[in-house]
């Protein structure tokens, strides 16, 4: 049925594509490479009512056990360096993108260096780290939007903590353009050992996690709220506040997709109860 849009998988179990490696079963995968591919599938998709999702690296979502349409994940991967810029196609993921510009002196993504996520996701959710964030760096992007290939310029972008415009958008990015700056890589390289140092020190890079589960109500660490509660430790199932820095939640083990909805229900139900805080979630739950 879907075998002239791509690469297609039948009843796929998703666990080598989301970093909470949990296991969850999808109707269809779908891996397409091609721009006019994908516009057709997408065409054939809404015309008939078929319910799918993008799939970028699986890195700031959770899963359900069964999803019940198409996964489709593109494979966009072209990267091209033109002086300062970086041209690169949405599904390259981030820390790649900053070995590229480290390894052309170009500098302004070292702070990406530890972030797993796909450059398409990370722009529509303006991934950061380090009080640093990926729409400081973009220009340009080149997305699919209404079955139409479109440019987006600087002015036509919004983004704040986290977040973006292109979120309420019916739009799948395609490629972007970076703008950085002339820098030197040794002094990149010394930058990304320091907070690699930083990072085995405060998180659970040791287990399946898919990084912050919460945004940080302003003025304030999600993280530390949820430590002061006593919570380090605290599991449902196979899933776990982690010991190391409670804006996390790992698989231990077997954790199911169950599991770690209902800890971070318990999370949410007992900061508004101490605190009166509506923490937001930072992962997304596809359904």
């Amino acid at each position: 049925m879907y075998s002239n849009y791509g690469k297609v998988y039948k009843k796929q179990d998703l666990y080598d594509y989301n970093t909470y490696k949990i296991h969850s079963i999808c109707d269809y995968l779908i891996i397409v490479d091609n721009v006019v591919k994908l516009t057709n599938l997408i065409k054939y998709l809404k015309d008939n009512n078929k319910k799918y999702f993008i799939l970028g690296n699986g890195s700031n979502i959770i899963l359900p056990d069964h999803y019940k349409g198409v996964v489709i994940k593109p494979e966009f991967k072209e990267i091209i360096i033109d002086k300062n810029k970086i041209i690169s196609g949405s599904s390259n993921l981030l820390i790649n993108l900053s070995k590229e510009a480290i390894n052309h002196n170009l500098t302004g993504l070292e702070w990406a260096s530890g972030i797993p996520g796909s450059l398409g996701a990370s722009i529509i959710g303006n991934a950061g780290a380090y009080k640093d964030e990926i729409s400081n760096y973009i220009t340009e992007l080149e997305v699919l939007e209404n079955n139409k290939v479109k440019l987006l310029k600087k002015n036509d972008l919004s983004f704040s903590y986290r977040c973006s415009n292109l979120k309420t958008r019916d739009i799948i990015i395609l490629k972007a353009t970076l703008t950085l700056k002339p820098g030197t890589k040794e002094e990149s390289i010394n930058l990304v050992k320091e907070r690699l140092e930083k990072r085995l020190a405060t998180q659970p890079l040791e287990y399946p996690s898919a990084g912050s589960v919460f945004r940080n109500p302003e003025g304030l660490f999600a993280g530390k709220l949820i430590e002061d509660l006593g919570l380090k430790g605290y599991k449902i199932g196979g899933a776990q506040i982690s010991i190391k820095h409670a804006n996390f939640i790992i698989n231990t083990g077997n954790a199911t997709s169950k599991d770690i909805k209902s800890l971070i229900k318990h999370i949410t139900k007992e900061v508004k109860k101490h605190y009166n805080i509506d923490l937001i979630l930072e992962q997304q739950i596809i359904k």
